[in-house]
C-alpha cells in the first residue's frame, strides 16, 4: 500500500477569490503561495502545512446564486509512493487522470459517493 503524508490542501469553490483570500490571510495569518503560477486561478494560500486553493464559483447563471463548496481535497505524498498510488488504483480498475501542475504532479479519482481526491507530489522527476 502506498504512504500518503497528510492532507496537502483544499480546494474551494468561492464567490470572491480575493476576498476570501484576504479573509484568510488577516484571519487566520495565512500568506499567498505560487503567485502568478496558472494565471492566477486557483489561489492558493497556507500557513505551514495547511493549504486551500481558491476557486471562482463555476455558476455562470446570473439568475441562480453562487454557491461555494469543496471542489477536491489533495493527500501529498513523495515521488516514489505517488507511483506506487498509480500502479494499485490501476490494479483496483480505479480510473483516474494525471495533470502536471508545473511544480507539482497530481492524480484525481474519485470515491464511491463521486466526492474527487487528488494525490500529489512534489518531487519531481
Amino acid at each position: 500500500m502506498f504512504e500518503l503524508q497528510g492532507i496537502d490542501h483544499v480546494a474551494l469553490s468561492v464567490r470572491d477569490v480575493e476576498r476570501s483570500a484576504n479573509w484568510y490571510i488577516e484571519t487566520l495569518g495565512f500568506e499567498r503561495r505560487f503567485e502568478g503560477m496558472w494565471n492566477s486561478i486557483p489561489v492558493f494560500i497556507g500557513k505551514g502545512k495547511a493549504a486551500i486553493a481558491l476557486f471562482p464559483s463555476a455558476n455562470k447563471n446570473p439568475e441562480t446564486p453562487k454557491r461555494s463548496g469543496i471542489l477536491h481535497f489533495a493527500f501529498g505524498t513523495d515521488r516514489r509512493n505517488f507511483l506506487v498510488a498509480q500502479e494499485e488504483l490501476t490494479n483496483r480498475g480505479i480510473a483516474f487522470q494525471f495533470q502536471d501542475h508545473e511544480i507539482s504532479h497530481s492524480i484525481y479519482f474519485s470515491d464511491l459517493d463521486g466526492h474527487q481526491i487528488e494525490i500529489t507530489t512534489y518531487e519531481l522527476p
